[in-house]
């Protein structure tokens, strides 16, 4: 594509809008859908060290999810910005602990441990049907999952209205390994979306 930075900088700006326009019973209803599936598909992260992102700008709020997953044994961890060019650190997070502005102005845990993730639920501002993620265009998620070893557990989170043909990926785009939006949970499945019911996500 011709100028694919251009034509990507406003696809960002039309999602971005149309998500911030969402109404909130309209917002509750998407999110809490996104929510039941996460907790039926995705009994492992119970007992995985799971990086979550701080909600910006209408996006899915996971703090509540997260929180259920912390009572069922899980260790929660949010991403901060070290730097321009490095991978994110993620911090372990707890409901109410002390926070600071971070890049961007988003809150991340002051003075907390840095672990490991093993599954990160990834926020989107679009995604396309071979399962690569359309980002804010700063590239930490992709550097951060780049240089991870071994690969975490990917689970993408957008709603629908997100959804775009293609996103045109680069050769250093790595693609969700799940997608979930309130419509279902989705697979990329040899470089494609694949709708699988959250029992069977569940036993995989």
């Amino acid at each position: 594509m011709d100028n694919l930075l251009e034509w990507r900088k406003q696809q960002r700006k039309q999602l971005i809008a149309a998500r911030e326009t969402l109404s909130e019973k309209t917002h509750q209803q998407w999110s809490q859908a996104i929510s039941d599936l996460l907790k039926q598909g995705f009994p492992k992260l119970q007992k995985m060290n799971i990086g979550i992102y701080w909600p910006f700008r209408g996006e899915y709020d996971p703090r509540s999810i997260a929180q259920y997953f912390m009572q069922h044994g899980a260790t929660i961890a949010l991403p901060e910005v070290v730097s321009k060019d490095e991978p994110l650190c993620f911090r372990k997070w707890l409901p109410g602990i002390p926070m600071k502005e971070g890049a961007y102005g988003i809150p991340v845990p002051v003075e907390a441990k840095a672990i490991r993730v093993n599954a990160i639920i990834i926020p989107m501002v679009g995604f396309d049907q071979h399962g690569y993620r359309l980002g804010y265009g700063s590239g930490y998620f992709d550097r951060t999952l780049a240089t991870s070893q071994p690969q975490p557990l990917t689970i993408g989170i957008a709603f629908e209205m997100q959804r775009l043909e293609n996103v045109y990926a680069q050769p250093h785009d790595i693609a969700m390994h799940y997608i979930v939006t309130e419509a279902g949970i989705f697979r990329t499945e040899d470089h494609e979306l694949k709708l699988i019911p959250a029992s069977q996500c569940a036993d995989e």
